[in-house]
């Protein structure tokens, strides 16, 4: 079955794609967030010109074709692209075969245990803790990641004390059962970062993520081989190479690939089979209530290296107004701190009607 068309509904943060076949089947799939917009031109001018016609089975041919075709683009806005047209062709084939995505990949329906996620550094240490206690009296999380340091910060906190005040705060107030979480953004030097580890440690924080400039490799590694506590990273990398180059190194001790960073479901597979050749978890990155929360859904229900939990964004449109409004339906009810993937074919979803009436629309078919 050959793809015809591909649509893009776009605005600044949310791209939404469809792709119809030659009988006239269709599939709906997402870019990156942010700056979405321009990635659907990138869509329409570098992606879609190399896949319309193929078979809409061979996702893989034709994300390699991309790739090679485009070569002179090995960045992050082309990856981006292409897995908006891998997401909406899994769709397609689940809807096609009345499977849930998660079935075409190896798995089945079921829960998955999420931890719940912060993205604010704005917030004081005991407001931190606070909603967090909140979080899990309402849905019963028993995780919870916070932020740490300032973003790329090179060494410096968000303010001055952050850091060594709001870890003890959160541990006291969730207590010894709570598995704590948190996310340097790519803050420290390898002596700072040890440092730091050393207080996590002491604090019982099970997962110290992107410690280092993600994209100094030997940094982090020095990090990874001195302390016990979970090192993890890779959501902002994109190509397979440096993919490889991570599991190969032991840069980190626990993945945490994108899967719209790094160009959808079918190349992320690619990274867990290597994760998993190398007995490495994946516990991929999904900071929003997009339907990048939904694929990782899906893939975790489906691969044997599954990390321990589902990251998911604890922000409402406060935080991120440009989500509400995107579906027909809630797909991120937690109950018992787990999410749920259901038996319904494809990604189980369907994008709002009003939230497209009011997008950039763009087509382009064979």
């Amino acid at each position: 079955m050959k793809l015809k068309t591909i649509e893009t509904f776009s605005n600044e943060f949310v791209c939404f794609v469809r792709i119809t076949a030659e009988d006239g089947t269709q599939g709906w799939g997402q870019v990156a967030p942010y700056f979405a917009d321009i990635t659907a031109q990138v869509l329409h001018r570098q992606v879609a010109p190399h896949v319309l016609g193929m078979d809409c089975r061979n996702i893989d041919a034709m994300l390699d074709l991309v790739r090679d075709r485009e070569h002179k683009f090995p960045g992050a806005y082309l990856r981006r692209a292409m897995g908006g047209v891998d997401t909406a062709l899994w769709d397609w084939r689940g809807k096609c075969e009345g499977l849930p995505v998660c079935s075409l990949i190896g798995g089945s329906p079921g829960t998955v245990r999420a931890y719940a996620s912060s993205m604010k550094r704005d917030i004081t240490p005991k407001d931190e803790a606070d909603r967090f206690l909140r979080l899990r009296d309402a849905h019963g999380f028993d995780a919870f990641k916070f932020r740490i340091g300032a973003e790329v910060g090179r060494d410096q906190d968000e303010w001055p004390g952050r850091t060594e005040e709001i870890v003890p705060t959160i541990r006291k107030a969730l207590g010894d059962d709570a598995a704590l979480l948190v996310d340097a953004n790519s803050c420290y030097s390898p002596a700072k970062a040890i440092e730091v580890g050393h207080m996590l440690q002491d604090n019982g924080v099970s997962h110290y993520e992107e410690p280092c400039p993600y994209w100094e490799f030997a940094q982090t590694k020095e990090v990874t081989d001195v302390l016990d506590i979970d090192i993890t990273g890779g959501e902002q990398d994109c190509m397979l190479a440096n993919w490889k180059g991570m599991i190969d190194g032991r840069i980190v001790d626990v993945l945490q690939p994108d899967i719209c960073y790094l160009g959808g479901i079918s190349r992320t597979l690619r990274v867990a089979r290597m994760a998993e050749t190398a007995g490495m978890p994946v516990t991929p990155h999904a900071a929003n209530l997009s339907l990048v929360t939904l694929f990782t859904m899906h893939l975790l229900r489906a691969i044997p290296n599954a990390g321990k939990y589902l990251e998911f964004s604890i922000e409402g449109e406060d935080y991120y107004p440009w989500q509400t409004g995107l579906f027909t339906s809630d797909p991120y009810g937690i109950e018992d701190g787990l999410a749920t993937v259901t038996d319904a074919p494809g990604w189980g979803v369907e994008v709002a009607p009003e939230w497209l009436a009011k997008s950039d629309y763009r087509v382009t078919t064979v």
